[in-house]
């Protein structure tokens, strides 16, 4: 597995890389304009030994026919030796090259002038190589005047290039110790400000591993930097749903093992009465049947309230027509109402209802709700079922003719194991549907139905916020 580069590598890669870059870009630039700058004084000197040679001409005769002659002794160059590093070589010729003084072996120029010269002469400067070393070659055209003629020269000085690379490396060596001394000076306050901005980081880190394990209390950091701020408040929320979570969990199991605790001392009770003989075999199979199926229901709803509960931390759901959902779980129950020979009035409105939702939730609020009206209902009463749009919400209701139920009832009707009849169920369906309901972000109500001061049904009454696509 990859581990990710820590907070503090990524800062400092981020600051130092862009510096360093920088730096290496500045110095090759401060680098080349003072090569620049170094060649441009070298070869002033090279230009001011050219025309200290071009003093020295002598001519006799004019253009074509002029005659040059040139007494240039070599001390008169050696004004412009520094420290002995370096040698100068010259060359005196006419414009057809012709050799007039100086060393023969030097190669005669045959460029041409720069169209815009660095300097007021006509002055070429080149690099070449002569006895086998580089050197830089100064080349001046110049014009000799006397009383006996007139004519044109070319002055070649080429110069050796110790001086210049002696110069080079030294500019390139205090400008590389000058730039790495500047990148560990900032390297040093990077790193330190980097540790010093990343503390809150570790010192929160350090809260948080200090907590006990079934601590999921809100963090307390008053003086987290305000960067942090959403990651404190975003990991509060997330230990406040885990701490809801648990506590669900907690409860599920407790009322669980209270619950199933009641039938199965029955049911052990049953199987040991049916074993001494104390009631027929036949009336005793019959009460442990009865005693299993209400065991099998009672573990059945509690599983569908830890499903209820595990869907919640799901967020995936899809958009589904309430109203197909409640029509198909009516069909299903549909043998129960024909038992009790009721008159079913199903309403479901001409259009889909969507809402968004997990399809066994919906399934499971019609199953549960249609299943209790079916159960308090009269021999031959009536059910009423409808499904519509109302007010921008989907508005399911389920109407059936049972005796309704008190006001002190209806507080705690919705709570786990709260039956209205203590011997017709768990008391675990209306939890399913309320429980289901808030998952959907709608609410439930159970109303009387009333006339004439007396009861004469319960309307269980569920609004559902309408999906705001089709997806």
């Amino acid at each position: 597995m990859i581990r990710a580069a820590s907070l503090r590598a990524r800062l400092l890669v981020g600051i130092l890389a862009p510096v360093a870059l920088f730096i290496v870009i500045n110095s090759v630039s401060l680098y080349r304009q003072s090569l620049s700058a170094a060649t441009t004084a070298y070869d002033r000197t090279l230009l001011a030994s050219a025309k200290t040679i071009g003093e020295q001409l002598d001519v006799e005769g004019y253009d074509e026919l002029a005659t040059l002659r040139a007494i240039v002794p070599y001390s008169a160059l050696e004004a412009f030796e520094a420290d002995n590093q370096s040698r100068i070589y010259y060359r005196v010729s006419a414009l057809d090259g012709e050799m007039i003084s100086g060393f023969a072996e030097l190669p005669f120029w045959r460029g041409k002038l720069p169209d815009r010269p660095p300097y007021a002469a006509l002055v070429d400067f080149y690099d070449a190589r002569f006895r086998g070393e580089p050197v830089r070659v100064a080349v001046l055209l110049q014009p000799v005047a006397s009383a006996r003629g007139r004519g044109m020269a070319v002055v070649q000085v080429a110069e050796t290039l110790e001086l210049r690379e002696t110069l080079v490396r030294k500019l390139l060596v205090d400008m590389l110790w000058r730039q790495l001394v500047l990148l560990g000076v900032i390297g040093g306050v990077t790193v330190f400000v980097v540790q010093r901005a990343t503390q809150p980081v570790r010192r929160l880190g350090e809260l948080i591993e200090g907590r006990a394990a079934d601590d999921l209390s809100p963090i307390d950091a008053p003086d987290a930097p305000r960067e942090l701020r959403p990651l404190v408040d975003a990991t509060t929320r997330v230990m406040g749903r885990l701490q809801r979570l648990l506590d669900h969990q907690k409860r599920f199991v407790r009322d669980s093992a209270h619950q199933l605790r009641t039938p199965l001392a029955v049911l052990k009770a049953q199987v040991q009465s049916a074993r001494r003989g104390d009631v027929p075999h036949e009336e005793a199979l019959t009460e442990i049947s009865a005693t299993v199926e209400r065991a099998t229901t009672l573990a059945n709803q509690m599983l569908s309230l830890a499903k209820v509960e595990q869907l919640r931390q799901q967020p995936e759901s899809q958009t589904l027509d309430l109203g197909e959902a409640v029509r198909r779980i009516a069909l299903d129950l549909s043998p129960l109402m024909a038992d009790k020979a009721l008159d079913v009035e199903l309403s479901v409105a001409g259009v889909p209802v969507p809402v968004r939702a997990h399809q066994w939730m919906l399934q499971e609020l019609a199953r549960n709700l249609l299943h209790n009206a079916i159960k308090h209902s009269p021999q031959g009463g009536a059910l009423a079922v409808r499904v519509v749009v109302e007010d921008g919400q989907a508005l399911f209701v389920v109407s059936d003719d049972g005796p309704g139920i008190s006001e002190e009832l209806r507080q705690r009707l919705f709570a786990p194991f709260a039956a209205g009849d203590p011997g017709s169920g768990s008391g675990l369906g209306l939890a399913i549907c309320r429980e289901i309901v808030l998952a959907l972000g709608g609410r439930i109500a159970l109303d009387n139905r009333e006339a004439g001061g007396r009861r004469q049904g319960l309307d269980a009454v569920v609004h559902l916020p309408l999906a705001k696509d089709n997806r």
